[in-house]
């Protein structure tokens, strides 16, 4: 989902920096949010370091702000958002951008059921949806 600024409280580049960079000292924050990292036998912290080659993905990590909460629009409070680095993000805006696309669908599939009702209604014999 591309970045809307408009979205987001005046001070979130302040914020998201004092996030990334004091509060996490610049590793990522997730400790099984995203899925991956088992709290089997003890909570386990993502290894991933800002600007520095990724230990399970390719290329270099880039930490980004991810919103815990539903907020909408988005807040700018520190116990709402942890730091992440690209694959954790992704894995834990997944799930909502999964429910978007599913209301979506369920949307356009509602908008189009008086049309396939018309189209039932005139056509001789039985129709099957």
């Amino acid at each position: 989902m591309p970045f809307d600024r408009a979205r987001y409280p005046k001070n979130w580049e302040t914020f998201t920096h004092y996030i990334k960079h004091q509060r996490a000292a610049g590793r990522c924050e997730c400790t099984g949010q995203c899925g991956l990292h088992q709290a089997h036998p003890a909570v386990r912290r993502c290894l991933e370091l800002h600007g520095r080659p990724a230990v399970h993905f390719r290329g270099l990590v880039i930490l980004t702000t991810a919103h815990l909460c539903k907020c909408n629009p988005p807040c700018a409070l520190g116990s709402h958002v942890i730091a992440a680095c690209q694959r954790c993000h992704l894995r834990i805006d997944s799930r909502e951008k999964a429910a978007r696309r599913r209301a979506r669908e369920r949307a356009a599939l509602d908008a189009l059921q008086p049309c396939l009702m018309d189209i039932g209604a005139h056509t001789p014999g039985k129709m099957r949806l």
